[in-house]
């Protein structure tokens, strides 16, 4: 192990030493966890389980983001979903009275009002 004379140190040299210190100590934990993950997993396989079978893991499921159903009457790269706060474009549209409907986006498979 290497010898430090630590009262010899610069305080910007001291500094240094820690952050050194803490990646070392960071990774050697992450390493550890890491093989005994490798080791569990193996023994959960050779049982004929994966290890998340074994301690409940759940898979989370992402919802896809939803697509735009409202956009900027005259800037069309402003979009909004519908879900969430409202965009102060959209509010200032509805505060004026003016009907949500105009600013609908239109999916080619729809059908335009009036059409059968």
């Amino acid at each position: 192990m290497a010898d430090f004379n630590l009262e010899a140190m610069s305080l910007k040299e001291l500094q240094q030493l820690q952050k050194d210190l803490a990646k070392a100590i960071s990774s050697y934990e992450d390493r550890h966890k890491a093989e005994a993950r490798t080791k569990l997993e193996a023994i959960a396989k050779e049982m004929g389980y994966s290890l998340a079978d074994l301690i409940g893991v759940e898979v989370k499921t992402t919802r896809a983001p939803a697509g735009a159903k409202y956009r900027h009457p005259e800037n069309a790269a402003l979009t909004w979903s519908g879900r969430g706060r409202k965009p102060q474009w959209f509010a200032d549209h509805i505060n004026a009275g003016r009907d949500p409907s105009e600013l609908a986006v239109l999916i080619r498979s729809q059908k335009m009002p009036g059409q059968s």
